[in-house]
């Protein structure tokens, strides 16, 4: 699986139709209607706002997509598919339609959809998926600047600290590095 670590915008017209797309990484569904919402306002005289987004939740990957008011699966579908086929997860792609008096028909509505999409994406710079985790852990003083070390290795950091007898921290790091990170740090001083 790959996210979108730097954003990515195309622009083209077909047929007197201006299409312009936007590929952005989107942690939830409430980032996405952001996102959206802020294309919308800059958009306002556009015809059409198709997307499709794919969000890894605690469920399992949900997928969605809107047509905008264009012909079922003309839109939001062939965006969907663009996202998909790079298997991509945490990513919006939105797509404004300014129409320009000529009718495209299904398939040339299709294929602009998906292809300004592609191109957005293409203008983006992905990375793969890593799954973070977090835990939370209480360690002695002397073991934390350790604990920060340790996590600045593996690409994971420190969320917040409480300092009383010992330190209380709630750390986030990359899941397939938890258990060495626990076994480093045992369960002596684990919660």
């Amino acid at each position: 699986m790959q996210i979108i670590e730097q954003s990515g915008f195309a622009e083209q017209t077909l047929n007197k139709s201006k299409f312009l797309a936007w590929a952005a990484h989107c942690e939830s569904e409430r980032e996405v209607g952001a996102f959206l919402r802020a294309i919308a306002t800059q958009h306002q005289n556009a015809s059409h706002l198709a997307y499709a987004f794919r969000i890894k939740t605690h469920d399992g990957i949900v997928p969605r997509f809107s047509d905008a008011g264009e012909p079922s699966g003309t839109a939001g579908m062939p965006i969907l598919q663009r996202i998909e086929g790079l298997n991509l997860i945490n990513v919006c792609v939105g797509v404004i339609r300014y129409y320009g008096g000529v009718n495209l028909g299904k398939g040339g509505l299709a294929r602009a959809y998906g292809g300004t999409a592609k191109f957005a994406l293409d203008a983006s710079r992905l990375s793969a998926y890593i799954e973070m985790q977090q835990l939370a852990l209480t360690i002695e003083y002397n073991r934390l600047d350790e604990l920060t070390k340790v996590l600045s290795q593996i690409n994971g950091e420190v969320l917040d600290k409480t300092f009383d007898e010992k330190v209380h921290v709630l750390v986030r790091l990359p899941l397939v590095e938890e258990q060495a990170f626990m076994n480093r740090f045992t369960n002596e001083y684990a919660n």
